[in-house]
């Protein structure tokens, strides 16, 4: 059994992508490629983005801090913290509104 601390993996993320010239700063927390199941954390800088991309299969976005936006096609929807956001199967792309970190969740198709 692993036992880790979001707070923990937040505040060091934030720092990270606060230092990086991307914006941005991930880390896989469990599972990984070899896995159905896997959960990243990902820290973003007010106004950096993922570009539109595809899904990889069933995923969901939880909020740890700040807010964001979630984009497909037409459509938004805003997240801030403790939100939930189920990620569409359509393509998709992330903003961070201000300094955020989410926990994205993705389990694979088979």
């Amino acid at each position: 059994m692993q036992k880790l601390s979001l707070d923990a993996l937040t505040r060091e993320h934030l720092e990270r992508a606060t230092a990086a010239s991307t914006g941005r700063s991930a880390a896989t927390v469990y599972g990984g490629h070899e896995h159905v199941l896997r959960q990243t954390v990902l820290a973003l800088t007010a106004g950096t983005a993922l570009a539109e991309h595809e899904s990889p299969g069933e995923a969901t976005l939880l909020v740890l801090r700040g807010r964001v936006k979630l984009t497909s096609g037409d459509n938004s929807w805003e997240g801030r913290t403790g939100d939930l956001i189920t990620i569409p199967g359509a393509r998709h792309g992330l903003e961070a509104i201000e300094d955020a970190a989410v926990l994205l969740t993705v389990a694979k198709q088979g």
